[in-house]
């Protein structure tokens, strides 16, 4: 079924967020901008972790969380262990409420704004993992180009 599929692929990019988080040597870093680099790991890693507690925890899973998504990108120098427990459960989270899908639920419409076109549970679901692979990239790409 696609939503052991997608555990699977949410539990390995998230664990590789962590990976990525754990490899800077230096802690001060993962909060670095420069000209050309506007986000930080460190605000990138919130923002993921809010965005899929949102759209995921709250909105599937009913977790009841609040998305603060101005704070994921102006929060800064919270300790990476912080952000690693976030992730953690992140994953637990999104293990629970993928679990509780049925294949009906997956084709269920998800209306995430009234003006979008009509989507499936399921299309924004893999529309989630593209999400969080794109910005597992940059922060790769961030670590290696700032953390010297």
């Amino acid at each position: 079924m696609l939503n052991q599929t997608l555990i699977k692929l949410f539990t390995r990019d998230l664990n590789k967020l962590k990976i990525e988080i754990q490899t800077y040597n230096d802690e001060s870093t993962i909060w670095m901008t420069t000209e050309n680099i506007s986000n930080s790991a460190g605000n990138l890693a919130l923002h993921l972790v809010g965005n899929l507690n949102h759209f995921i925890g709250a909105t599937i899973g009913k977790t009841g969380y609040i998305r603060e998504r101005d704070l994921e990108f102006s929060l800064k120098n919270i300790p990476r262990d912080t952000i690693l427990e976030q992730i953690d459960d992140t994953i637990h989270v999104i293990t629970k409420a993928l679990k509780s899908l049925s294949s009906e639920d997956l084709q269920k419409e998800y209306k995430r704004r009234s003006f979008e076109d009509y989507m499936t549970t399921e299309y924004f679901l893999v529309h989630l993992t593209t999400h969080l692979s794109y910005h597992l990239g940059q922060i790769n790409y961030h670590r290696r180009l700032l953390d010297v």
